[in-house]
This record gives C-alpha cells, structure tokens and sequence, in this order.
C-alpha cells in the first residue's frame, strides 16, 4: 500500500473526504516526526510506538576494495509494534 492507497482507505473508513484525509495523514506525519525529533517518543496504545535509537559509532568495511572505514554515531527512527498488532498479523 502507497500513500494515495492509504489515504483513499482512510478515507472510505472514517467517512471524511479524500482531500480531509490527506490532510489528517500530513498531520499525523508532521507531528511524529517533530516529536522524535524533539527527543520524545509516541506511544499508540495497541498500534506501538515511534521512537529514536541510537547507533554507535563503528568500524565498516568499503565493499569494493575492502578498506576499513570509520562509520560515525547516528540516531535511527524505528517503529517498535504494540501487541494488539503483532497478534493481528499473526
């Protein structure tokens, strides 16, 4: 499912219009991503939880000529599934 997919389903489900889902699911994005990158983590009770991990720095290895490279410490976005879905998939 793309997003168009997504935001027609959301649509159809919750009876508002098209345009107002797109709207709803921008929102949504928006306000996930100022949260993570405010530090802070969202919690959908059933659904799971967006949050930031940290990767420490490491050392890698360029596939091409085998050179050991430094790869620098970053902070990963991740989805870790509630409960609720994970019985649902399964």
């Amino acid at each position: 499912m793309n997003k168009s997919e997504l935001v027609q389903a959301m649509a159809e489900k919750s009876g508002l219009t098209k345009a107002d889902a797109e709207r709803a699911y921008k929102s949504f994005v928006e306000v996930v991503t100022e949260a993570l990158e405010s530090g802070d983590q969202v919690t959908l009770i059933g659904f799971g939880t967006f949050l930031v991990r940290d990767r420490s720095a490491r050392t890698g290895r360029n596939p091409r000529t085998g050179e050991a490279i430094q790869i620098k410490a970053s902070k990963n976005p991740a989805f870790k599934a509630g409960k609720a879905l994970k019985d649902a998939v399964n």
